[in-house]
């Protein structure tokens, strides 16, 4: 099947797409505390995820939209001030009666590291307590060797640490690493010899790099991590549950049904990568080729290679441009048809709100991507269920050292730690 792509260079809008179903705060992320006793730290948490999801607000505000009492919101606020956690902004003026305080996280409340390990690169970011990139370090390889990998991690993780002021270290809170589930899968569609790939088969990435730290590690599929920081920071907090789609070397997704990311039976829920393209008839024809065997970034870098031309492209504007989009056209035409087959299926078994697509790659790539989604959504046959709207996603690239990060952060201040993972459980 192919969707019809223009030849020419597209002028960087996106297709027209039905509006989302989105709602202003869905329920499961609506922080909402307790007026009984003993329940300070929970208040303490509901207090700092309302101002984290609705922006600086006053006590008044902070008590209609946490269901607290104003006496609670009032010292609840004096604590968070001790704690240096939130921080009074300038009074707003211009209304009757006193002018209006707003108080908002304070960025050097608390800091959180965040380690994403890919099989072309290797990111490390200091995330502080309103979720702005600090610091970064990081490095480009063609495939992660573990025999010097995690040397660099631990040198890195140092020199993130020293960044932070020595009054700041205690608030850093703990690392959050993504990575894939299987490192050293699909050697022949990566190109990499079997002795390469088998050194990842044995290895626990967090407890390597826990062995490194005194603070706490968490650990969570790169996708999913790039799901987590699309749930918190971007679109996600409007929409209730959508199948998120994130384009790098490999094609890779998550799954977020009620406001909660879903984990699955071994953390792998959402893997639209190896969602087959076809249907399995028998074992004369062989399996389906995976979603991801086919429009992954790694293809579009092949055509780019075969053509002669930079393969760096595939990640920057360029390939929307001459002489590259000649051959983008045409892995559009693979790409948009094969998320469009997992839009729909994921819409046929969930009843989602939405797709959000994001990746490594240029903006302009990214809305070429969905506008070739929506035009293969045109062909199917939507009776008796609803078409999801294909949203572009608002993170980037760092959506998976950001979603790591988050991680340690979220056990730390929300009131629901497992609004993303049941970190504790693992799989039998």
């Amino acid at each position: 099947m192919t969707t019809d792509v223009s030849a020419a260079p597209p002028s960087g809008t996106a297709r027209t797409q039905p509006p989302p179903r989105e709602t202003q705060h869905h329920d499961r992320l609506r922080p909402r505390g307790s007026n009984q006793l003993g329940m300070r730290q929970f208040n303490e948490r509901v207090v700092l995820q309302a101002i984290r999801l609705h922006g600086s607000l006053p006590k008044a505000d902070i008590a209609r939209l946490t269901h607290l009492t104003p006496q609670t919101v009032q010292i609840i606020i004096a604590r968070l001030e001790a704690d240096q956690l939130v921080r009074k902004l300038d009074p707003v003026r211009g209304k009757v009666g006193q002018p209006s305080v707003p108080m908002a996280l304070n960025p050097d409340g608390g800091f959180s590291i965040g380690v994403k390990i890919g099989r072309r690169s290797m990111d490390m970011l200091l995330l502080d307590f309103v979720g702005q990139v600090r610091e970064r370090v990081g490095a480009s390889y063609d495939f992660p060797d573990p025999d010097t990998l995690f040397d660099d991690i631990e040198q890195r993780l140092a020199a993130l640490t020293q960044a932070l002021p020595p009054a700041l270290r205690d608030r850093l809170h703990g690392v959050g690493v993504a990575a894939p589930l299987s490192l050293g899968g699909w050697q022949n569609v990566l190109g990499i010899a079997p002795q390469q790939a088998i050194k990842w088969s044995s290895i626990d990435i967090r407890e390597r790099i826990a062995a490194m730290t005194d603070l706490p590690v968490e650990f969570v599929k790169d996708t999913a991590a790039a799901c987590v920081a699309e749930l918190v920071a971007g679109r996600g907090r409007n929409l209730p549950s959508f199948l998120y789609v994130f384009f790098d070397t490999f094609i890779g997704g998550g799954l977020v049904i009620d406001s909660q990311l879903r984990s699955g039976l071994n953390g792998n829920a959402g893997a639209v990568g190896s969602m087959p393209l076809g249907v399995a008839r028998s074992s004369r024809d062989g399996a389906p080729h995976q979603l991801l065997s086919e429009v992954s970034l790694i293809n579009l870098e092949a055509r780019f290679r075969a053509a002669g031309l930079d393969v760096g492209a595939a990640s920057d504007v360029r390939a929307m441009q001459r002489p590259w989009w000649a051959h983008t056209s045409h892995w559009l035409r693979d790409a948009g048809p094969a998320v469009a087959f997992a839009a729909n299926s994921a819409a046929c078994l969930l009843d989602i709100d939405g797709v959000i697509v994001d990746g490594s790659i240029s903006r302009e790539l990214l809305r070429g991507i969905i506008s070739a989604v929506n035009q293969a959504l045109d062909h199917y046959d939507w009776e008796g269920v609803a078409r999801p709207p294909v949203l572009e996603g608002t993170i980037g690239s760092d959506a998976r050292a950001i979603g790591g990060a988050l991680l340690p952060l979220y056990a730390n201040f929300a009131p629901d730690r497992d609004l993303f993972l049941k970190l504790s459980e693992t799989p039998p």
